[in-house]
């Protein structure tokens, strides 16, 4: 699934996901990680929008985010 905000506002949310949230982009990651390995991008949205009762926003950064990265390491970057 496409992401629906800008690079900017992506950036604006991933900026304020530990304020917001409470916990920082590692913990996010470790938890979509140890979560119920769901493969899809809006399947991972939801869960954590369900699990862990996050704005749908915020869910959505930080599973692009976490792909982004993924991909970087693939990448080898």
């Amino acid at each position: 699934m496409p992401l629906h905000h800008s690079s900017e506002t992506h950036k604006t949310l991933i900026d304020r996901v530990p304020t917001v949230t409470g916990s920082d982009l590692p913990t996010w990651f470790g938890r979509l990680e140890s979560g119920p390995g769901l493969l899809r991008f809006e399947e991972r949205v939801s869960w954590l929008r369900d699990e862990h009762n996050l704005p749908h926003g915020f869910a959505s950064a930080i599973v692009h985010e976490q792909d982004l990265r993924r991909g970087a390491q693939r990448a080898g970057w």
